[in-house]
Order: C-alpha cells, then structure tokens, then sequence
C-alpha cells in the first residue's frame, strides 16, 4: 500500500507539472510587475502571499484540466507520451478529483480578498478552464493563455484598491503579446505532432511568418511597457530592464532561426529570464 500511495502522489506530482516549474514563473512574473507597480513599492504582505500562493495554485490547477483536456490525443505525440493519464498512473477521475482541490485551494485563497477580487477572480477561473479544449476549436488557443495568464494583473490593482486605468490594461496586453510569442515557441516544439492528431496552434496558423510574428509580438510587449515606463516616470533600472529583455528577445530569434524543436523548447524556457529581469527593473525603481 505505501508504495502504491507514493506513486499515486509522483502521478499528481506530475499532473500539476510541479516538477517542471517554467509555467509557475511565467505566471509568477507578471503578476510581481503588478503588486509592486500597485502598491508603489513592496506590497501588503498578506496580499503578497495570497497572489503568490494562487499563482502556484491555478498554474497546477489548469496543469490538471489540460492533461484531462488532451488525454486522448497526448499518446500520439512525442513529447507528452509519458504524461500520467496516458500511461494509467492515474485515472480520469483521480485528475478532476485533484482539479477540484485545486480550485478549493485558490477559492480559500482569495475569499481572504475583497469582494470586488473575488467577483474578479471569476474571469481567470473560466479562462483557466476553457484554455485546454479551445485548441480543438480555434489556432488561437495561445491567446486565451494569454488573457489568462495575465488575468492576475488586473485582480491585483482591484485587490489593492486601485482603479483598472489604462495602465493596468497597457501591462495586461504587453504580458498577452508576450505570452503568445512565448507559448508559439512552445506550439512548435509539437507542431508536426499536433497537425497528425488535429490540434490548432498559432505556430500552425503562422506558418512560415512564425519567427516574424513573434518578433512583432515581441516588440508590442516592450512597447506597452515603454508607454507604462513614461506614464508612471519610472527611473532608469526598469529602462535598463527593457534594453536587457530586447537583447533576450533577440538572443530567442537566434535559437529559433532555423525552427529546431530542442531550440524552439530552450528558447520557450528562456522567457523566465525575461520576465525575472523586467520583475527586476520594476522593484530596482521603487527601491530607490
């Protein structure tokens, strides 16, 4: 019985990809740009934790719902062929029955906010839901990742009392144009797979633009936050965070030039350090 115990716990280990954290800061990020921009420096410690909690919390959460989503066709690709519902680690109810959890934990989590957060946090729960099964419908499924993977930006300002301003709006699109760049990257990693078996990606409805695309992407994100940078004033560590995320940017279409899967993958993965050092260059301005 104990060793059956352990290996169900590795199997939702691996269901909410807590071993692969790449998702944990990719979400954590931006939502960090967020609780420092509102809250004008080093946020409310109880907010702070709450934010940083629920990130964990929903990325393991829509972990869960989208292998539930693709286990059918997560066999037939290379790459997710040893994921825990495919090899019968654990079964489909054993995934809601974790999702559920999951969802308890961030619902417990944010009834500790107000209730204008709460009311908030609807709209990442449906978006966080909805994301897995839009690839069977849309080749834009990076772009409901995207308006969920930011949702946090918005619930932060609300949760610290601030108003949802152009600003909040202008960091939002600047983290969706980046995750879209980001999570093609990623689509074309699986692209051949993922036309076998029928999956809509936009690195499939780019087509050979891919690598153009996402370099405009790219620039719209440094952009939008250069129009947050001259509206909040904020001093030179941020712009220095820009030039350093521009030659990150730069460094990612290298990997990518030639579309090789392994490269493609390294370059996905390198976005945390985009990420960490435009989280850097914001707490850099509201430390001095």
């Amino acid at each position: 019985m104990e060793h059956v115990s352990k290996a169900k716990l590795h199997a939702y280990w691996q269901l909410m990809r807590a071993d692969k954290p790449i998702g944990i800061y990719l979400l954590l990020w931006p939502c960090v740009w967020a609780l420092w921009i509102a809250s004008q420096g080093l946020p409310e410690f109880h907010i702070l934790i709450v934010f940083v909690s629920g990130v964990v919390v929903m990325r393991s959460a829509g972990c869960v719902i989208n292998d539930y989503a693709d286990r059918k066709v997560d066999g037939q690709v290379n790459r997710t062929s040893t994921r825990p519902l495919v090899t019968g680690a654990a079964t489909e109810k054993e995934a809601l029955g974790l999702f559920v959890v999951l969802l308890l934990c961030a619902l417990a989590l944010v009834l500790t906010l107000s209730w204008a957060t709460i009311l908030m946090s609807i709209g990442g729960l449906i978006l966080a839901t909805i994301y897995p099964f839009m690839k069977r419908y849309t080749h834009l499924p990076q772009v409901v990742l995207g308006a969920a993977f930011g949702w946090s930006i918005p619930m932060v300002f609300v949760a610290t009392g601030q108003s949802l301003s152009w600003i909040v709006w202008a960091l939002y699109f600047a983290n969706l144009a980046w995750t879209v760049a980001y999570d093609t990257q990623y689509a074309m990693v699986d692209k051949h797979d993922d036309i076998k078996v029928g999956i809509k990606s936009t690195a499939i409805l780019f087509g050979r633009f891919d690598r153009l695309i996402i370099l405009l992407l790219q620039i719209l994100c440094l952009l939008l936050l250069l129009g947050v940078a001259f509206a909040l004033t904020l001093s030179w560590p941020f712009y220095l965070s820009l030039a350093i995320s521009l030659g990150l940017f730069v460094y990612q279409q290298h990997l990518i030039k030639n579309r090789e899967t392994s490269l493609c993958f390294k370059a996905f993965l390198h976005n945390h350090y985009v990420g960490l050092v435009l989280a850097a260059g914001i707490i850099g301005h509201y430390s001095m």
